[in-house]
């Protein structure tokens, strides 16, 4: 047997696949598992009790992670003039308006954010089959349709996570890397879980905040506690 297969066979024998972790606990068991030689990303997955299908339980947000992601993005901005300078300004990598629409067209997508001033939303519309597969159209509700743009550029590069709730009412999202301290990943972690908790819509009825789940990139999933997660949140209403 590989030593690849011998580590995985290893690591899922550590997690108890019925326990619910304490947030401490599950930190400290998912950075033990994370051995491979690489910086593993780790994520986490809620489960909510909504339908997306329906407009009043759509579940959308933007969470500044107080750690960051450990991750570079690279972001790209639709403004023209002074707020092109802006941009470019506060770090952009990629900005332009029309030239920037027919570099995508043509299917170079060089950012892994997109942010654009409101002016340029009809122009940015045009690209919704192209950047919306992706999760890369810009939305107002997330703050990436707005006329700061040096504010949208900075919280992108500085730890800005998007969530959305899939068709199973499922939310993922990355909260940061194997290498960080067991405090900062904490810290990321109960901060992703208040943004999605505070983002409850008017249509979620019964339990909102079903289960939970982190895991690394090469890890096994660890079931989350939410009572220890939650700080000022109500997890479960």
């Amino acid at each position: 047997m590989s030593t690849h297969g011998k580590r995985i066979r290893k690591a899922r024998e550590a997690v108890d696949r019925v326990k619910l972790y304490k947030l401490d606990e599950a930190v400290k068991l998912l950075k033990s598992n994370a051995s491979v030689k690489f910086d593993e990303t780790v994520e986490i997955a809620i489960n909510l009790g909504v339908d997306p299908k329906h407009a009043d339980q759509m579940v959308r947000g933007v969470v500044n992670l107080p750690n960051g992601t450990g991750r570079t993005l690279r972001v790209g901005v639709f403004a023209r003039g002074a707020k092109a300078d802006e941009a470019r300004a506060a770090g952009a990598d990629v900005v332009g308006a029309e030239d920037l629409v027919a570099t995508v067209q043509g299917g170079a997508i060089d950012f892994d954010r997109c942010i654009a001033t409101p002016d340029l939303m009809p122009l940015v519309g045009r690209l919704g089959k192209v950047l919306g597969p992706r999760g890369l159209m810009p939305n107002p509700k997330v703050g990436t349709v707005t006329m700061d743009i040096a504010a949208a550029v900075k919280a992108s590069k500085g730890g800005a996570v998007e969530f959305r709730a899939e068709k199973a009412g499922i939310v993922q999202g990355s909260v940061g890397k194997a290498s960080f301290d067991e405090a900062k990943l904490a810290e990321n972690i109960r901060a992703f879980v208040e943004a999605v908790n505070k983002a409850k819509p008017a249509g979620a009825k019964g339990t909102y905040m079903i289960r939970a789940a982190v895991s690394s990139t090469m890890g096994p999933g660890v079931k989350l506690d939410l009572a220890t997660v939650a700080s000022a949140t109500q997890v479960g209403a």
